[in-house]
């Protein structure tokens, strides 16, 4: 049953007049980003860049054609998830890691298919062909395969094919932060109350990685400073992790069960760069006015507003001395 559901990545279809989920014919469409989500925080006029930033489109520009079906089941997600929303962060743990799936899942398959779209294009104005490796295109059909447990019967036995965590985060009132990787399919988004942070194709495996530090936040309610430096460190893990997610897809009478396949094999990472590092944190604290420099000083360890650098304590929120 699996395979007969609608794969857009094996014959790389990204075309407006079929439904970017289940692949029916429609005229219909959504936006990639939620309609209250851009009304709230008033960003739709603003503009968001494609990778190579030769590319941009205003945040309510960006749309997903999309069968009624698919459009409805959408509204009713974020229903749910403007519920949790509005209890803050109480609300938002709460809510079955299934359903932050999906929602975060609809922005980053967007953006990715505007990605395929952009290359696509830009290609063929040059007269190659589009193409995928293997690879991605395993990756990014069993993401939206999964993605499709909005509409059709996936069922997701034992441990999950994703690293989400949700925590209690202070920000200004009317601050709203937002960055993704839709190549490596990473999702960060934090408000004043939550933040959370999703990696959706790891089977978990980047948050295993970060336990220990994400042990040692609870309870706590982080400093932007440090939700930024969280994000970095779960995004150098993705950079340097090598594994390939497997899975049991078995199909049965009442739907489709997935199962994370274990192999035996431990995954394995990179070996990790302070150097690289401290040069993507840099790039989140620039609003701090925080340089690679004064993350990397001579003689001393890396700046870390999450962990004392000598006793490895988790550094209380209250304590930093910075803008929220």
């Amino acid at each position: 049953m699996s395979e007969l559901l609608y794969n857009p990545f094996k014959d790389l279809i990204f075309d407006e007049h079929f439904c970017f989920l289940s692949g029916v014919l429609t005229d219909e469409n959504l936006t990639v980003f939620p309609e209250w989500l851009m009304d709230h925080f008033k960003f739709g006029d603003e503009k968001i860049e494609m990778m190579d930033k030769t590319k941009s489109y205003h945040y309510s520009d960006l749309k997903l054609p999309c069968s009624s079906e698919v459009k409805k089941a959408f509204e009713e997600l974020d229903v749910k998830i403007q519920e949790a929303y509005k209890k803050g962060f109480e609300g938002m743990a709460s809510l079955d890691q299934e359903l932050l799936f999906q929602w975060t899942g609809r922005m980053v398959y967007g953006l990715l298919y505007y990605e395929m779209i952009y290359e696509r294009d830009r290609l063929l104005k040059k007269g190659e062909d589009f193409e995928l490796s293997a690879s991605l295109k395993e990756r990014f059909g069993h993401f939206h395969f999964m993605l499709q447990s909005l509409i059709e019967p996936i069922s997701f036995v034992g441990k999950k094919p994703w690293t989400i965590a949700v925590f209690p985060l202070k920000y200004s009132a009317d601050i709203f932060s937002y960055r993704d990787d839709a190549i490596n399919l990473m999702f960060q988004f934090g408000v004043n109350g939550f933040g959370f942070i999703a990696c959706l194709q790891d089977n978990g495996v980047i948050g295993e990685k970060q336990k220990e530090i994400l042990d040692k936040m609870s309870g706590h309610v982080l400093h932007p400073v440090q939700f930024e430096e969280l994000y970095a460190r779960f995004h150098y893990t993705d950079y340097i992790l090598h594994y390939k997610p497997e899975y049991n897809i078995q199909s049965q009478n009442h739907g489709i069960s997935v199962e994370v396949k274990t192999t035996g094999k431990e995954p394995k990472f990179g070996l990790w760069d302070e150097n690289i590092f401290a040069q993507l944190v840099s790039n989140y604290w620039q609003v701090y006015g925080i340089e690679k420099e004064d993350i990397l000083k001579f003689q001393k360890p890396p700046l870390s507003f999450l962990e004392n650098p000598y006793s490895k304590d988790f550094i209380v929120p209250e304590s930093i001395n910075l803008p929220f």
